[in-house]
């Protein structure tokens, strides 16, 4: 069986048509419409149901999927639920299909190999544009800075957290989230950002502190996969990352690679804020001796 970094990876249905530059009527763009509004639910009937729905005609259905590649409305919806299947995937699920299909001891370097490619892969798609929003958002924000994330992408979100305390001051990561946590929602307003870090099978802890911030009026910043997590509806910027690797379980080092990024880029926007505060932090280093080559206060 060949591995992920040999197959050819199709668009996700949702990123292909929110980012589509294929030519469409009026009709296929109430189609496209009515699609991302109820996603993933408004393809998955027949397609003279989303033709009714979407009040066209159902040879107009049949002409959209076919200028999106697919050969018919079957195509496009087994691949729709393979989209769905795929954003549900669980480490149990994945066992069976990510088995090794030679030696144990070629596990290592197919499993670096495979993540090298993804590393490849969020370099190539990397674009300026919502790495400058999230600075601005981030250095702009008059009140705090706030992040959050999974069982394990919240570790990330620590890292971020630790990195941005450089940068500026009201920085805060809650890790974990707890019933607890949601009480800190009192103080989050118009003045603050919350950074997410959520990918599949996305957390309803995560999603709803999110959902809650943005209600009260929070910018909110989102790293997460091609299959997105239900926090891309409300957030002001959207990082994407391919996190499948060979293994049953996603890889966060794209994810830690765009962080990182991130850091780099608010530096080079930021250098003369960050020179300031980092003479101050290592003049409180210094006097408490915290590293080893700091001498004894």
């Amino acid at each position: 069986m060949a591995n992920d970094t040999q197959k050819t990876e199709r668009m996700p249905i949702r990123d292909m048509l929110g980012r589509s530059t294929v030519s469409l009527t009026r009709s296929e763009s109430r189609i496209v419409q009515l699609l991302l509004a109820d996603y993933p639910v408004a393809g998955l009937g027949s397609a003279s149901s989303l033709a009714k729905r979407a009040g066209v005609s159902d040879p107009t259905v049949a002409r959209f999927v076919t200028k999106f590649g697919f050969e018919n409305f079957a195509a496009f919806q087994a691949a729709l639920l393979e989209d769905v299947e795929a954003r549900l995937r669980s480490p149990l699920m994945m066992l069976e299909t990510k088995q090794a299909g030679d030696a144990h001891d070629a596990t290592v370097n197919r499993y670096m190999a495979s993540v090298t490619q993804k590393l490849r892969d969020a370099a190539e798609a990397a674009v300026p544009e919502p790495y400058d929003r999230a600075v601005d958002l981030i250095m702009g924000a008059k009140g705090s800075v706030t992040l959050v994330g999974g069982r394990f992408s919240r570790h990330v979100a620590g890292m971020l957290a630790g990195y941005l305390l450089q940068l500026r001051s009201d920085v805060h990561s809650i890790s974990p989230l707890t019933l607890e946590s949601f009480d800190r929602l009192v103080d989050i307003g118009r003045r603050d950002t919350l950074i997410v870090f959520d990918y599949r099978r996305y957390q309803t802890d995560v999603v709803e502190f999110a959902r809650q911030a943005e209600a009260r009026g929070a910018h909110v910043i989102l790293f997460t996969d091609p299959w997105m997590s239900p926090v891309a509806e409300f957030a002001d910027v959207v990082i994407i990352a391919s996190v499948e690797v060979d293994s049953p379980y996603d890889s966060l080092a794209p994810a830690v690679a765009q962080m990182e990024a991130l850091v780099a880029h608010a530096v080079v926007r930021e250098k003369r804020v960050m020179e300031r505060r980092v003479a101050d932090l290592e003049k409180l280093r210094s006097a408490n001796a915290v590293t080893v080559d700091d001498p004894a206060p």
